[in-house]
């Protein structure tokens, strides 16, 4: 959420905000007259609540001094100031609730480091790395090699739950368990607080994350309850500190956290047919940090930095995207896509999203610090994709691929894996072996 005092103060730096993101600036004048109507409704209720207290003190004294006509005057008027406060609250609660509205559909004041442009094919490529295989045989997708492996089983997973889910076996298995494992234990040599989260979290913690009509398209909501299921760690690592009230020196706090993740994927995207790459239920290590507001950047290059690193221990060729202003989600400052190679569609395609969300997603959720001079603000926050497994099960195979159909494995994955390899299984037929046995005898 947008603060309130900034439109108070900066009307014309908001508004010039608004134009960079594509959106109507127009929206800062509708917000600053609900703001004005809003304080005259607020001073209003303040004068009655006194007026009340008055009163009540004014009919003691008429009491007392045994003033009937007094009394019964002073009677009246307290009798009709509750309906009064009661009338002016309804009115300041419906004017604060549509301005925090309007607050909330506001984007982000955007970082002077993000490209202007009109939608992600404006996005900047800002940084490669790794190098990008050459194969002199036909390559296959990854669905065609995890099947012809007989790692993964798709057309199980299409019956038992639609498309967008999968059953992973045996090496696959194994490799997806690794790459958890390589990276809670890189994010651990990195000084982060490992946590493991709920999997499900109140719908007003979700929405106060970014924007709610985009997670509609996106939560799994529990029937019957207020609960949804999360999309991401982010969600509930945010929420975990919600109404907090830091003192300076217990930040930053620096997260991460393993778990599942869950989401419709309705929209422009969809869901694969089959495949890993854009499912509805995935494996997810999250970073997530809590810092005071003049470190935010320097913990967004940190944050930056992680990512790569996890990319080129597992040799995977890579580019870093600046995420443009017609392409930045609502609720952030400034954001990055790490995007890997995939050989079958010779494109880059996103593992990894970073985000500096600034104050806008802890002020809704009222997460302040302390300063040393006694001075309270809100925090900053910034997340950022440790790893998504699916998605790099994806590139390792079609990245790793060898001429005869096997996948090799990463070398700073082979400790987790116990093999270097992922092979054709060999099945000799059961009639061919009973058939030697019989001429050897």
């Amino acid at each position: 959420m947008l603060d309130i005092n900034l439109l108070r103060e900066n009307p014309e730096v908001v508004k010039k905000n608004q134009t960079k993101a594509g959106k109507d600036p127009k929206q800062v004048d509708i917000a600053l007259e609900l703001d004005k109507e809003w304080r005259i409704c607020k001073k209003e209720a303040d004068n009655l609540r006194a007026k009340r207290n008055k009163v009540s003190q004014e009919v003691n004294l008429a009491k007392k001094a045994n003033d009937k006509h007094l009394l019964e005057k002073l009677l009246k008027e307290a009798k009709e100031i509750p309906q009064k406060i009661l009338d002016i609250e309804a009115k300041e609660e419906r004017l604060k609730s549509e301005m925090d509205k309007m607050l909330s559909s506001m984007p982000n004041i955007i970082s002077s480091k993000t490209p202007i442009g009109k939608d992600s094919s404006e996005n900047v490529e800002i940084k490669k790395g790794g190098k990008i295989p050459k194969f002199n045989f036909p390559i296959k997708n990854h669905v065609e090699l995890a099947e012809s492996l007989k790692i993964a089983d798709f057309d199980s997973s299409a019956r038992t739950s639609g498309n967008g889910f999968y059953y992973i076996k045996n090496e696959l298995a194994y490799l997806n368990q690794a790459l958890i494992r390589f990276t809670i234990d890189f994010m651990k040599s990195k000084g982060y607080e490992y946590i493991e989260t709920p999997l499900m979290i109140k719908k007003e913690l979700l929405a106060a994350s970014g924007d709610s009509q985009s997670f509609a398209s996106s939560i799994y909501e529990v029937k019957d309850t207020d609960l949804a299921m999360i999309g991401t760690a982010e969600h509930s690592l945010l929420a975990i500190h919600t109404g907090k009230t830091f003192q300076e020196n217990e930040l930053p706090k620096k997260y991460f956290s393993y778990s599942m993740c869950f989401r419709q994927e309705i929209g422009s995207h969809g869901i694969n047919e089959k495949g890993l790459w854009r499912t509805h239920q995935f494996n997810k290590v999250e970073q997530f940090i809590f810092c005071l507001p003049e470190e935010s950047e320097k913990f967004y290059d940190e944050l930056s930095k992680n990512s790569e690193e996890i990319l080129k221990a597992l040799e995977l060729p890579y580019r870093i995207i600046e995420i443009c202003t017609g392409d930045l989600a609502t609720w952030k400052h400034r954001s990055a896509d790490l995007e890997v190679w995939r050989p079958t569609i010779k494109e880059y395609g996103e593992v990894m999203s970073l985000s500096n969300c600034t104050d806008y997603q802890a002020r809704k959720l009222n997460i302040k610090v302390i300063r040393k001079n006694g001075e309270k603000q809100v925090v900053h926050t910034l997340n950022d994709t440790a790893l998504a497994t699916s998605r790099i099960l994806v590139t390792i195979l079609e990245n790793n691929q060898q001429k005869d159909g096997s996948i090799k494995i990463p070398k700073a994955l082979w400790k987790y894996t116990g093999f270097k390899e992922i092979k054709q299984k060999i099945i000799k037929d059961n009639n061919e072996k009973n058939n030697k046995i019989k001429k050897k005898s």
